[in-house]
Formats: C-alpha cells, sequence, structure tokens
C-alpha cells in the first residue's frame, strides 16, 4: 500500500518535473511513511510514497524494466501464481515484489494484463516504446485514483491533495458533485467532488498517448438474466463452494512481509473474516475493534465473544461523541468531500490504534453486505415489492417493523404511515431505482437547506436521474434484488464504503487494509447464485451463514444484521462540542460560504440544542451542512494551493 503521483507534460524538463513531484508526494507523505521515489524524463515523471509490505528490500519505486517504469499502490494478491507462470514462459526476475509481476505482465499481454490481477490497485505505468501513459484502478475501487488535465498536460495522484499541490489546479467545489452525495451518498465517479479533478473509475483504466486519451471498462458487477444463468447445484454444494472460494481469497490477502491483522466489529463478516484469517497465520492473530459509550451504537460485547473465540490477542477503544467531534475536521481532510454521516471518525480513530501497535495490514469484512445481499435495504426491498403487490393491505406493510427494532420510533407507526414512508406504490414494481428510492429522497430531503444560489447553479439537476442513466442495457433482465446489489456494489460501496471510511481512515495512519469479500473469484461465484439462497424469506446472507457456520460461536453466527452507525448531531451537541462548530454553523460562516441557507441552518443548529437532533433527514442535514463548511475551509479554491497541500 503506497500513495503514487505523476504526470504527463510534453514540456516539462526532468528538472522542473522534480520538483512538481516532491511537493506532490510531500501532501500525500501519510500513505507511505518508509520511503519515497521519484522518476523524470522528458515529459513523463512519476513519483511514489512506500509503505512497505511485500518485498521489504527490494521492492522500492518507480519500478522499471527495459522501456516500461511503474508505481503502484495497493496490493496484486496473486503475485506468487503469476511469477511462477512468466518464469516458466522464461521471464527472469530481480526482486520479490508484486510491483515488478506487473511489469512483466504488462510486457507479455499489454492492458490485457489487467484482467489477470487479483487484487486491490491503482497503478500508473509508462510504456515508453509506445510513448503512453497507462493508468488502471481495481475491480471493485477499492484504491483511489484521480487526475486533472492542465494546458501542459495530465496529472494524476493517489489523493487529490497532491493534485492541488500542482500550481494552476484550484480547489473548487463541484456543485453538482455536492448534490449527489446530498442524494447518493458519493459524487458519480468520473465526478470527484472537485471541479475539474477527476476520479478514475473502479474497473477501468486509461491509455494516454499523444492529445488522446481513452477510458476503458475491464471489468463491472454481472448477473444472470432472470430466465436463466442462476448456478443450481444444491444449498450444500453452493454452500460448500463459496467456503472453499473465500477461504482462498483470504489466503492469499494473508501474504505479506509483516503481521496481518483483523478487525472485529462483532457482526458476521469480520468475525468470518478474522476466523479464515486465523486458519493462515501461524502465529497469534491480532484484532482489533472500535466501541461506543452510546448504548445504541455499541457491539463491545459481541466482540469480545468472537476475539474470545479465536484466541486473538485483541485490543479495541471506546468512542466517544466528543472523540467524534474532535477529529471530524481531520476526517474531512482526509476524505477530501463532504460527508452526510459521521460513521468514518470511529474507524479514522481505531486505524490510529493500529499504528500504535505497530501493525501495517488488516483483514476486514466490508464487501460481504453486498456480494450477499446483507443489507436491510435488501430485506426492505423485498417487502417493500410484496406489499405493492396488494397495496390495500393493511398488514403487509406492517413487516418493515420486523427489519428494524433498533429503531424504536418505527415500531409505533400505522401501516398507513409505513405505506407512505416506505413508498409502497405499484410504480415501484418498474421502477429502477426502486430498492434505493427510499434513502434518496430521505437524503435528499436535507437539501432543504441549500441556498437560492446552490439552487440556481444546479438548475434542477436530479442526482437520482443522472444515476439512472449510467445503468447498463442489461439491468433491467435482473431480478429485483440483483439490480439493488449492483446500485449497491457499483456506487455506493466504492464511492463511500470503501473511499470515505475505508481507504481514506486507514491510509491516514498508514494502515492497510485488505477485504476478501472483495476477491473477484468470490463476488463472481456470489452473483450467479438464486437469490433465494442469499437473502432466504427475510433472512440475510444465508448461504454464508450455512457455509460458515462452523466457524463461529452460535451467538455470532445466528446474530441478525447490525448495520455499522455511529453518533451523527448527537457528537457535536454535547457540553463539549467543540469551538469549530459553532463557528462553522453560524450565519455569517454559512452565508460567507455561500451554500446553504443561514435561516434555515441557525434553525437547525437551535433545534440540535444540547442532544442532537432527530431523524434521519435532519441528522443527514447537520452533518452533511457542517462537514461541507470545514471542506470549504480546508479546500477553498480562495487560498492557495500549496497552502491546502501543506496542512
Amino acid at each position: 500500500m503506497c500513495g503514487l503521483v505523476g504526470y504527463k507534460a510534453e514540456g516539462f524538463s526532468p528538472e522542473t518535473g522534480r520538483g512538481y513531484l516532491h511537493d506532490m508526494t510531500d501532501a500525500i507523505s501519510h500513505r507511505g511513511p518508509d520511503a519515497e521515489g521519484h522518476w523524470c524524463q522528458e515529459g513523463i515523471g512519476m513519483g511514489h510514497r512506500r509503505l512497505s509490505i511485500v518485498g521489504l528490500e527490494d521492492g522500492q519505486q518507480p519500478m522499471g524494466l527495459e522501456d516500461l517504469v511503474l508505481v503502484f499502490n495497493g496490493e496484486i494478491f496473486n503475485f506468487v501464481e503469476l511469477r511462477a507462470e512468466l518464469e516458466a514462459r522464461g521471464r527472469r526476475f530481480r526482486t520479490g515484489s508484486d510491483t515488478e509481476v506487473i511489469l512483466h505482465l504488462y510486457a507479455e499481454h499489454g492492458t490485457g494484463a489487467i484482467e489477470r490481477l487479483n487484487g486491490d490497485f491503482a497503478f500508473a505505468l509508462w510504456d515508453g516504446a509506445r510513448r503512453r501513459l497507462v493508468l488502471a484502478r481495481d475491480r471493485a475501487g477499492v484504491r483511489p485514483l484521480f487526475y486533472a488535465q492542465r494546458a501542459e498536460g495530465l496529472f494524476f495522484a493517489s489523493e487529490i491533495k497532491a493534485l492541488l499541490a500542482v500550481p494552476g489546479i484550484e480547489a473548487a467545489l463541484d456543485p453538482f458533485a455536492l448534490d449527489e452525495i446530498f442524494t447518493l451518498w458519493a459524487p458519480l465517479a468520473p465526478r470527484s467532488g472537485f471541479k475539474d479533478i477527476f476520479e478514475l473509475p473502479p474497473g477501468h483504466f486509461m491509455v494516454v498517448g499523444g492529445e488522446v486519451a481513452r477510458l476503458e471498462r475491464y471489468w463491472d458487477f454481472e448477473f444472470p438474466d432472470m430466465s436463466e444463468g442462476y448456478d443450481t447445484r444444491n444449498e450444500v454444494a453452493l454452500a460448500e463452494e463459496v467456503l472453499a472460494v473465500l477461504d482462498d481469497a483470504t489466503r492469499i490477502r494473508m501474504r505479506a512481509d509483516v503481521p496481518v491483522g483483523a478487525y472485529l466489529s462483532g457482526g458476521l463478516d469480520s468475525a468470518i473474516t478474522a476466523a479464515l484469517a486465523r486458519r493462515h497465520t501461524p502465529q497469534q492473530l491480532s484484532t482489533f475493534s472500535v466501541g461506543f459509550e452510546s448504548a445504541e451504537h455499541d457491539e463491545t460485547a459481541f466482540q469480545a465473544v468472537m476475539a474470545e473465540a479465536l484466541g486473538t490477542g485483541h485490543a479495541a477503544i471506546s468512542c466517544s461523541n466528543d472523540d467524534i467531534a474532535r477529529v471530524f475536521p481531520e476526517v474531512i481532510a482526509h476524505t477530501e468531500r463532504p460527508i452526510v454521516r459521521t460513521a468514518p471518525a470511529p474507524l479514522y480513530l481505531l486505524s490510529g490504534l493500529v499504528q500504535d501497535r505497530g501493525i501495517k495490514v488488516v483483514l476486514t469484512g466490508e464487501g460481504a453486505d453486498e456480494v450477499f445481499a446483507g443489507y436491510d435495504l435488501f430485506k426492505e426491498d423485498k417487502v417493500r415489492r410484496f406489499a405493492a403487490r396488494q397495496p390495500g393491505s393493511t398488514r403487509r406493510p406492517l413487516l418493515f417493523k420486523r427489519l428494524y427494532p433498533y429503531l424504536p420510533g418505527l415500531q409505533n407507526q400505522s401501516a398507513d404511515y409505513l405505506t407512505a414512508f416506505f413508498g409502497v406504490t405499484p410504480e415501484l414494481l418498474s421502477d429502477p431505482l426502486a430498492s434505493h428510492r427510499p434513502r434518496f429522497r430521505s437524503t435528499a430531503a436535507a437539501k432543504v437547506f441549500f441556498s437560492g444560489d446552490l439552487r440556481a447553479q444546479l438548475q434542477g439537476y436530479d442526482a437520482a436521474a443522472a444515476l439512472a442513466e449510467t445503468l447498463p442495457a442489461r439491468f433491467a433482465r435482473w431480478h429485483p434484488q440483483h439490480q439493488a446489489q449492483y446500485l449497491e456494489s457499483r456506487y455506493l460501496l466504492p464511492g463511500y464504503i470503501l473511499a470515505s471510511q475505508g481507504d481514506r481512515m486507514a491510509m491516514a495512519h498508514g494502515v492497510e487494509g485488505r477485504f476478501p469479500f472483495l476477491d473477484h473469484r468470490v463476488m463472481a461465484l456470489a452473483s450467479l447464485l438464486p437469490p433465494r439462497m442469499t437473502l432466504k424469506g427475510l433472512v440475510e446472507k444465508h448461504i454464508l451463514r450455512r457455509a460458515t457456520a462452523h466457524l463461529l460461536p452460535p451467538s455470532i453466527g445466528s446474530r441478525t444484521k447490525q448495520p455499522y452507525r455511529a453518533p451523527d448531531s448527537q457528537a457535536f451537541a454535547t457540553s463539549k462540542k467543540r469551538d469549530y462548530v459553532n463557528e462553522l454553523l453560524a450565519p455569517a460562516a454559512v452565508a460567507e460560504t455561500g451554500l446553504f441557507n443561514p435561516q434555515a441552518v441557525a434553525k437547525l443548529v437551535a433545534k440540535a440544542g444540547e442532544t442532537g437532533v432527530e431523524g434521519f433527514r435532519d441528522n443527514t442535514a447537520y452533518v452533511g451542512i457542517l462537514s461541507t463548511q470545514i471542506w470549504h475551509r480546508k479546500f477553498s479554491a480562495g487560498r492557495t494551493s500549496a497552502a491546502v497541500a501543506a496542512e
């Protein structure tokens, strides 16, 4: 895991380029505290900050092979097998790193090499013979890669703050990206949140040669048509294969020249990951957890059960509301975009604990809910469709109460309220975004706080409609559950979960997260399962539970999904709240930023008082507005790029 930067600018001499590279790598030194390297030729340059995990002694970057030069962020987990294959073809290696495998594989297969890689990666490769630059990103979008075009050429980096170290690249908010965040929770790639700075979408590569840049998708989430294509083997056989593929995905993610730990959230997914990791480590496995002062959010008891069952060396932190408020500005500095929930903050604190314990790599359970249909959203959509077939029923909507036992306010609502709130109408059956409409609608309700100026800039822009326009034609032929899984996996997973909660929070402290459930072999197998195998009735991740029941204590293996959440507005509305909150949400500060209505925000702040606001909309609005105000202060276009990057 590392950070990369670079440029393709025909007019740049090596001397000029080297200065740019130093400034860019300095801006992301947290991603690679172990080493730094730069390479320049006329018109092309690349830089690297290294977090040493594989090939400790000989994996320095940029790395060259004949006319090829590479900077690489992430890991190639099947590099051992690829190397053996390449050696059998006569290739000779001089290092033990996975970086060199990419170079040899590209020399053999060109851009076709990317599809052979099983890993979490972003890389930039200069092909000197063809005078072209290749930028690539992994399938699921675990590792980030951004780029910006200037008159001189193309600049790229693992994080936007490195691009902002380049004179002339300004930190201006993209209003359409903000609208997408306040609807979809994340910008739609290639939007990044900044005007004129773009994100290479997951599963894509870009080839830049001369004046031409070609963007190409090499992978996407796929599901069979409803009429055919499901794996029809019996449940026992399918469970055995799920376990075998997931176990191997975990095994190869234990490959490292440093110790590998694991997160334990208290839920099923991290428990499975840790149990499988324990199989493949000769020493005691280190595990890490975060708990909460708030009983509503705390899962400490379940974390302790799993740590004891596995006999791990366990370390935990307890996260208070004041802790969230204290680190929230640092969190936004690393997410590099506004967010509508505080959930990344405890993970930022957790990665700090991991760093303090001397661990550089942790396995986590992210991806399981998308791949094996674990979220309440999938159950909710199933109930909504069931109820919509008889919209006059007063009994069917009551099933929603079974989905959210941890939301006491929902338990007291009538069938009519539930029908209206969840949008149970016959029309939803033909809506391609049906599964996500309640979330989008509830989040977008916070846009009532947008200023008149911002509304004028947006000109009626509809973020959900923009998302719908990106859906592939084959989407309409999929089962509704698979449609919901695609929406969650293709957009929210890379845009928010793996970015704001994943890579950025871990790498802020030089920690690499690895995700066995996002091995493309696991994703491919799960996509072929009949929906009833993953969501059986209202039991989520059924086949995964069956496959792994023998690995887990019954209290963990049978536990209903508890979504990871953190206190939102409550974290800031306490007697110890930070001065910056009052300052940034004051009417004058809100008016100066110009993105929100100062009077409306003032009412929201007053409503929050000393206990926080109730309800999803107001909490989303509070956190979204505060994080945007923090973002504006950190990344305002009125400040110099050098000042932004230096902080």
